[in-house]
């Protein structure tokens, strides 16, 4: 089990929560669903690259990670949640 950066948003009626080591997304109608299909995202990934070593994975770039928080030019909400995760 490994050791994650996860940042939780609202985007409309679902929560989002993106990894910042590998920039893999989840989404939920909860905080706890959005992380809980973040670590199946995350497993599933864990899986593939265990088999195929020449897929790319690295943290998210600044950019994509201020795109996530703005939400291109709609208003954001003004709390974020930052958590670490284990998956």
């Amino acid at each position: 089990m490994n050791f994650y950066t996860v940042i939780l948003r609202k985007s409309a009626d679902y929560w989002v929560s993106l990894c910042l080591e590998n920039g893999l997304v989840g989404q939920g109608e909860t905080q706890e669903k959005a992380i809980d299909k973040l670590k199946e995202a995350i497993e599933s990934f864990g899986e593939i690259y265990r088999d195929q070593a020449n897929i790319y994975t690295g943290s998210i770039p600044i950019d994509e990670l201020h795109e996530f928080l703005t939400v291109g030019d709609s208003e954001t909400p003004e709390t974020y949640e930052l958590r670490k995760v284990y998956a």
